[in-house]
């Protein structure tokens, strides 16, 4: 039997290199978690005035959900996308995700234009600031399918993950439609 002395890069002797990558993999987590509540909480601070105000009257589209429906199902929303983002990032070491997360990045900042075009752009310009938020979702919309197919060859786990948020956006943006064209 053969005896060696360990050498300082030997794993017994270093801290668990897994264990360090998933502290960090946690902290990466809570970055993304971090970012998209950001960007909701900015929607929803730019919407809170308004859906008292002129939304409460406007004319709304016979599928249009209650009020209180759209809070819990955009927390679930920006969960999900950010862990899609988050599994993504996990498979940098294995692929270039850079063009990826940056189409995330890209779609995360047009869905925080949309909430203020909407909803505080009505009571700054009317019915016009309803058919510019309509083109802001429709952009929405394509970069949301973007972020999806550049997303499925890396994980189709977090592309799967991103399809809620797609057909929700979607709906909305029917709702965005009918609203301009009811309250024009």
């Amino acid at each position: 039997m053969t005896y060696s002395t360990p050498s300082p890069t030997d794993d017994r002797l270093v801290p668990s290199r897994r264990g360090r990558f998933e502290r960090r993999s946690v902290l990466v987590l809570a970055l993304f978690l971090a970012i998209s509540f950001a960007v909701a909480a900015f929607g929803s601070l730019t919407t809170i005035a308004s859906k008292d105000g002129w939304y409460a009257d406007a004319s709304k589209v016979a599928w249009t959900s209650p009020g209180w429906m759209f809070g819990p199902v955009w927390t679930v929303l920006y969960v999900l996308m950010a862990v899609s983002a988050w599994l993504v990032w996990r498979h940098r070491k294995f692929e270039d995700v850079r063009p990826a997360l940056l189409l995330y990045v890209v779609q995360l900042f047009v869905n925080s234009l949309w909430s203020p075009v909407f909803f505080a752009g009505y009571s700054l310009i009317g019915a016009a600031s309803l058919w510019i938020a309509l083109a802001v979702i429709l952009v929405l919309d394509v970069c949301v399918i973007a972020t999806l197919v550049t997303f499925w060859p890396i994980s189709r786990t977090a592309a799967l993950l991103l399809l809620p948020y797609l057909a929700w956006i979607l709906y909305s943006t029917t709702l965005n439609l009918g609203d301009a064209y009811l309250n024009s």
